[in-house]
């Protein structure tokens, strides 16, 4: 069992029978010396993060998490199928709302994590950056150059983001998956 104050980032427990990870955690003093856990978590199997504080008299199940490495092989509408690396057999899916907004930067054959409750695949989890090519680029256009221009290009997995002018059509990127930003030119 997890007390208030085992809830400190990365900590993955269980509330109202859903797995939830602490993504904050911050404690406050309030009146009387009652003493609160500010915290920001999110729920594992739905993505949602929300804010709720926790009191001292809180307790806690910690949740059974397990991870597997997974190959994506392909997404057909809003379905994204994958397997297990040892058997390419096995295979299962999961819908793009479950996944969330970092399903745009799978590319197939991309080893992922598989995060597994209770005997049940509940989400998938991505590398925090991955490289993809540009697929789409239109030309800089020259300007004020007082603060960096920026641009939208398409990469090979069918995303949109702003890149700086001076990528380019085949130039090799690397994106940050949990914020969908460009990070740097790779190669």
């Amino acid at each position: 069992m997890l007390s208030y104050f085992d809830l400190r980032k990365g900590t993955k427990f269980i509330l109202e029978g859903q797995p939830y990870e602490v993504l904050e955690f911050k404690q406050m003093g309030k009146a009387q010396d009652v003493v609160v856990a500010q915290t920001k978590i999110k729920n594992l199997i739905t993505g949602k993060v929300l804010e709720k504080n926790f009191h001292q008299g809180d307790i806690f199940e910690e949740a059974e998490i397990e991870k597997k490495k997974i190959k994506f092989l392909y997404n057909h509408r809003d379905r994204f199928i994958f397997c297990e690396l040892e058997n390419p057999a096995r295979r299962f899916e999961l819908p793009e709302t479950q996944i969330g907004e970092s399903s745009k930067f799978l590319k197939p054959n991309q080893e992922v994590e598989r995060i597994v409750f209770k005997g049940k695949t509940i989400n998938v989890s991505f590398p925090i950056k991955v490289q993809l090519k540009v697929q789409d680029s239109p030309p800089g256009v020259k300007g004020d150059r007082a603060q960096g221009g920026t641009k939208t290009v398409i990469l090979e997995t069918g995303a949109k983001i702003n890149v700086p002018l001076f990528v380019k059509e085949g130039d090799i990127i690397e994106v940050n998956t949990e914020t969908g930003e460009y990070v740097r030119r790779a190669g």
